[in-house]
């Protein structure tokens, strides 16, 4: 048997290529699909089927590329209108060389969300492994509210009833393949490690001792975030993405060709991390650190305008570019050739952002100066701990927002190290918020220096 786990950094997705004798098929592919290509050829395999666990939010599905590549039939859950593909039902099996793939509908996350146990006939008939896409995570389980909180609780029902009568019953010995790892939007508590089996859940999984009353009361009060880019992915999902054939190639830009573009609408992404970009930037930038892209570039981007890149190092342009296709970003016009560097090097005007320690914080606390504190974590960070005073808008809802913020004062902006401050700062600057502070280090560096924390 031929086993292979993809891991797509960012948003934390895992794909899986299994194979036996001539025989492949592919769970769950990314987008940038040719890494099964090349793991399929290595392994002289062609690859039969792809597998969809569920319509995925976080991501655009690579299913119809790898499709148009490789021949293969698509196969996905029932009860949706799908575009492409074939419907699967309950407990349909698929022969891949001497191993037998059985489907198996678990729903909860979603309606539609199945899950794909693996057997080998060449060493026996026992269930070796289940793919569990979002249904059962390591030392977690799958988010329940994306269709709303009055459908909340049913899909919290459904969950447990997929868990406990349709995973749990496989075996102990049953390795855990799930779609996604730790980091990922589409769970709560996701352990960082990514093996595991039905056995350890069992015992070590905190939402596996639960009653079913105690679980659905637990999923209920869960405050996940849900990004506005997870309709595009919704649709692309169902109907079928544009496909790529190959990966988007940038321009590189000189800052006249760059300006230029900017004038024509498109919107300046710079991926260097907040310090530098505090130091110098091109006006009207968002900041996102490079491997920030795949989560929050879907909170401030628009699918209806090219993207420009600002670059701290040129080697960062392929990782860029693979993060924004995934979340089904495609027009990449260009990126400024020589940075920020080259753009104030060849005379054209930069913009600024302050910074602020935590230290000179607390001084501005303590000396009672006008100052909004805003705190762009997200409300599970926020319960456990945050400045007094300080007003809560999660960052990728500060653009829908800015009229919640007072404009006749300062603000500094903060969040766990400084990051997500660095891009909510960047969203006031666009805005024309003058006095824009990121904290460096925010709560991590406040909770070392031992400063207060309110719970209030």
């Amino acid at each position: 048997m031929i086993f292979n786990r993809i891991k797509s950094e960012g948003i934390a997705h895992n794909s899986y290529l299994i194979g036996s004798e001539n025989d492949a098929a592919v769970i769950d592919p990314r987008r940038d699909c040719q890494v099964y290509i090349d793991l399929a050829q290595q392994r002289g395999l062609k690859i039969k089927y792809i597998f969809e666990t569920h319509r995925n939010e976080d991501y655009v599905i690579g299913s119809v590329e790898l499709k148009h590549f490789s021949g293969a039939e698509i196969y996905h859950g029932p009860g949706l209108n799908w575009k492409y593909g074939n419907a699967l039902r309950n407990g349909q099996q698929f022969p891949i060389g001497k191993l037998r793939l059985s489907a198996i509908h678990t729903p909860g996350h979603t309606d539609e969300s199945m899950s794909y146990t693996v057997a080998d006939f060449s060493t026996g008939e026992v269930t070796l492994m289940v793919f569990t896409g979002d249904a059962l995570f390591v030392g977690d389980v799958g988010r329940t509210d994306l269709y709303g909180t009055e459908e909340a609780p049913r899909l919290a029902s459904n969950l447990y009833d997929s868990i406990f009568n349709k995973l749990i019953p496989l075996g102990d010995g049953v390795i855990l393949c799930p779609a996604h790892g730790a980091g990922s939007v589409c769970g709560a508590n996701i352990a960082n490690r990514d093996e595991s089996t039905i056995g350890i859940e069992r015992i070590q999984n905190p939402l596996l001792k639960m009653s079913r009353d105690e679980f659905i009361k637990y999923k209920m009060a869960e405050k996940l975030e849900r990004p506005g880019y997870f309709r595009q992915m919704e649709k692309y999902n169902l109907e079928g993405p544009p496909l790529l054939g190959c990966l988007p190639l940038p321009a590189p830009l000189t800052p006249a060709e760059f300006e230029k573009e900017m004038e024509r609408g498109a919107v300046v992404v710079d991926t260097s991390y907040p310090a530098a970009f505090g130091g110098a930037h091109v006006k009207g930038s968002y900041s996102i650190w490079l491997e920030g892209l795949p989560v929050f570039a879907g909170w401030v981007l628009s699918y209806d305008k090219p993207i420009l890149l600002v670059l701290d190092d040129q080697h960062h342009l392929k990782k860029a570019v693979r993060y924004l296709i995934r979340a089904g970003y495609d027009r990449i016009v260009g990126y400024l050739k020589g940075g920020v560097e080259g753009w104030y090097n060849a005379g054209f005007t930069v913009e600024h952002m302050q910074v602020l320690t935590v230290h000179e914080l607390k001084a501005k606390i303590d000396q009672k100066e006008e100052l909004t504190i805003l705190d762009d974590r997200g409300e599970d960070e926020w319960v456990k701990g945050h400045i007094k005073g300080a007003q809560h808008i999660y960052v990728g809802h500060i653009q829908e927002r800015i009229a919640d913020i007072p404009k006749d004062k300062a603000v500094a902006m903060f969040c766990n190290v400084g990051h997500r401050a660095g891009l909510g700062a960047s969203i006031l600057l666009r805005e024309g918020c003058r006095e824009i502070y990121n904290v460096l280090g925010s709560m991590t560096a406040w909770r070392a220096a031992g400063y207060p924390i309110s719970t209030d």
